[in-house]
């Protein structure tokens, strides 16, 4: 999961798979980057925790990490939040890009529409917040609908 600053959209999105996943029984790591590094080693921002913790969620021992391009080939699979992230991912992973492990999570939802997931950061709302959730949530369903 990848999103700008990893403190936003990423947490919430690595919580609620990891939470779907477990519940499952499914033997999944689900981790989480951003594309920056301003907030490396941070907690996920207070709204992201609060409204996970809303939803039966704990993130709150995340802790922010930038995306390295080591990341192409460790994971099977990498959800970007936006059209930025995708690109910061593929300059970040240079000759190691592998575009088909690289997709908009919210293409999980709506297949091809190419649909961002907003950055609840900038109107700092619980309204923002579970909005995020929402779409997440979602998508997170369907990822775990497509594997079983």
């Amino acid at each position: 999961m990848v999103c700008l600053g990893n403190i936003c959209r990423s947490p919430l999105a690595e919580g609620i798979l990891q939470s779907k996943a477990d519940e499952k029984k499914l033997n999944w790591t689900v981790d989480s980057a951003g594309t920056g590094g301003w907030h490396t080693g941070e907690a996920p921002h207070r709204l992201s925790q609060k409204i996970a913790r809303n939803h039966g969620i704990d993130i709150s021992h995340l802790r922010a990490r930038q995306f390295v391009k080591e990341d192409m080939v460790r994971f099977d699979k990498i959800y970007v939040m936006d059209n930025e992230n995708y690109n910061d991912v593929r300059r970040i992973s240079g000759s190691l890009f592998d575009e088909s492990k690289v997709k908009l999570i919210l293409n999980e939802w709506h297949p091809d529409k190419n649909e961002e997931v907003p950055d609840p950061w900038y109107a700092n709302t619980d309204a923002a917040f579970e909005e995020v959730y929402q779409m997440l949530n979602k998508a997170c369903d369907r990822i775990i609908l497509n594997y079983e």
